[in-house]
């Protein structure tokens, strides 16, 4: 026997696939470990619906912002500026100025621009609408994606369904306070605003009513912390969330919880010259349409630099920075179906794939040996191998394992034989017609080769597909597949190769090619 490349290499790849497999089947404490899915392990499975309506009419509020800063940054007068569900109107006060905002308003992508005179009315033209409503389900998805990644669970699914509406799946929930915290974080919108308080009309907020608010273009907002506190506050707001780019949990003096935020350039630049207009005013920070607190104004903040203070927990801050970061949702969410999924399924889904693993590999370990003898013996050792390395690469990768994973991984015992049967095959026919015992092993080999990718590539051609354009569990029966097919290329080719290089001269020495390879012929060269 000798050592060659082909049989270190295969060596070290056993050493890793045990040694990365050990704390996913034994279950340790320490090392990466499978993720088990939800239809494994149990959690909540929940349907959302997207409100897209209501990303047009924040789009509008965005619009009125940008206009009125515009205006004040530039020293145009307007008058009466107010933003609808489905347009922005205001007055021109100088007609002189009607160049300047008429190429402002220009840049605005999608707006469509109507005035009479020194009257303005902008909207959106029907193809902005349709794309701020998929963009309010692409933004959502992906927010609430961020938010649970930092939430901390493993693998969600979140994914769309139809045009308007988002599957999230979410394993490992098991306690009713584990799912309302998720479920808060997933629905909070985190719109955070910053308003100014209308000075000289504050104090009849009590004795307003909205209507008569919305005619000085006021709205009332209550306070988040009492609840029979209200603030009358200027319905445009001098800036969004959107230019948030940080928001941290910190401490105050008295060691309660507040969140830290920061904002680009452009939102700094907007704090800085609103601040330095408004000393002695009041400053409203506005989450989610409740104001949290409306400081006096007592210089020019620059820097964009702010901070939410509230009565919550440590919990419900971070979970509030968590929310902040990922991003506001351009639009509410609203549940449309809730479905708690118990562990008990998960035990019995993964005691039938276990019977299923276990009874396929038997069958086939036992049909290699007594059909092709000793290389039946080494095809299995490369299939061991085999199951090993799927472990590993899906517990380095913190892959999770789904019910349709389970199933790849059962379909993988019977491709990664096959390998093996036609590489042996292949090394028969050549002993059938009496060469030699190295030239039938290279030359199986060779022959073998050209069927085993081919079948291989188009098979991680169709997984990669399944990948890309799966959701869910299709993705983890893809991955899965596509692990087994590269880890049955390594052990099959390279590592059984190297096997049969080791005992080649003991195989020729001994000339029992029925012992060795299953086929009754007394002599061969």
């Amino acid at each position: 026997m000798k050592l060659n490349f082909r049989i270190i290499i295969f060596a070290l790849a056993i050493v890793f696939g045990v040694a990365f497999s050990v704390p996913s089947i034994l279950q340790t404490d320490k090392g990466a470990k499978i993720t088990l899915g939800l239809d494994l392990q149990g959690g909540l499975h929940m349907l959302l619906g997207v409100k897209t309506e209501e990303a047009v009419k924040s789009r509008m509020k965005a619009i009125a912002s940008g206009i009125n800063h515009f205006a004040e940054r530039n020293e145009i007068l307007i008058d009466d500026l107010s933003a609808t569900d489905d347009a922005v109107t205001f007055t021109l006060l100088d007609s002189d100025d009607a160049p300047a905002m008429d190429k402002m308003l220009a840049s605005i992508e999608g707006a469509k621009v109507e005035h009479n005179g020194e009257n303005y009315r902008v909207s959106l033209t029907p193809q902005e609408v349709i794309k701020t409503q998929k963009q309010a389900v692409d933004q959502a998805i992906e927010t609430i994606r961020n938010r649970l990644d930092q939430f901390g669970l493993a693998e969600p699914t979140v994914a769309r369904q139809g045009t308007d509406k988002i599957l999230v799946e979410l394993p490992g929930i098991k306690t009713p306070e584990e799912e309302q915290r998720a479920r808060e974080l997933i629905s909070r919108a985190a719109k955070l605003e910053l308003m100014a308080v209308d000075e000289e009309r504050k104090m009849r907020v009590y004795t307003m009513t909205p209507a008569e608010a919305a005619e000085y273009g006021d709205i009332i907002l209550p306070d988040a912390e009492n609840p029979d506190g209200k603030y009358l506050i200027k319905e445009i707001p001098i800036l969004d969330g959107s230019m948030l780019t940080d928001a941290q949990v910190a401490f105050d003096q008295n060691n309660r919880p507040v969140i830290n935020f920061s904002l680009n350039s452009e939102g700094a630049q907007i704090f800085g010259d609103f601040t330095g207009k408004n000393v002695g005013n009041h400053l409203a920070i506005v989450l989610d349409g409740e104001v949290y607190s409306a400081p006096v104004i007592n210089e020019r903040i620059g820097g964009g630099h702010g901070q939410i203070s509230g009565n919550y927990t440590v919990q419900q801050a971070q979970d509030l920075a968590i929310a902040l970061r990922s991003g506001a949702l351009l639009a509410p969410i609203v549940m449309l179906e809730k479905r708690s999924v118990g562990p008990s399924l998960g035990a019995d889904s993964i005691k039938a794939s276990m019977i299923a693993l276990i009874g396929g590999f038997a069958l086939v370990f036992v049909f290699m040996m007594v059909y092709y003898k000793m290389a039946g013996v080494i095809a299995n050792v490369a299939l061991v191998a085999n199951l090993f390395l799927i472990i590993a690469v899906m517990a380095m990768f913190g892959a999770t394992l789904t019910l349709p994973g389970m199933a790849g991984i059962v379909l993988t015992v019977g491709m990664a034989v096959d390998a093996n049967v036609i590489i042996s095959e292949r090394i028969r026919e050549l002993l059938y017609q009496g060469v030699s015992i190295h030239k039938a092993i290279e030359e199986g080999y060779a022959n073998a080769m050209r069927a085993i990718l081919d079948a291989n590539i188009t098979t991680l051609i169709a997984a990669v597909v399944l990948y890309v354009y799966g959701t869910g569990a299709i993705k983890g029966f893809a991955i899965t597949i596509s692990i087994g097919i590269l880890a049955s290329m390594l052990t099959a080719i390279l590592g059984t190769h190297g096997i049969y290089e080791m005992l080649e001269s003991k195989i020729a020495k001994s000339k029992d090619v029925d012992f060795w390879f299953g086929i009754k012929k007394k002599k061969a060269a």
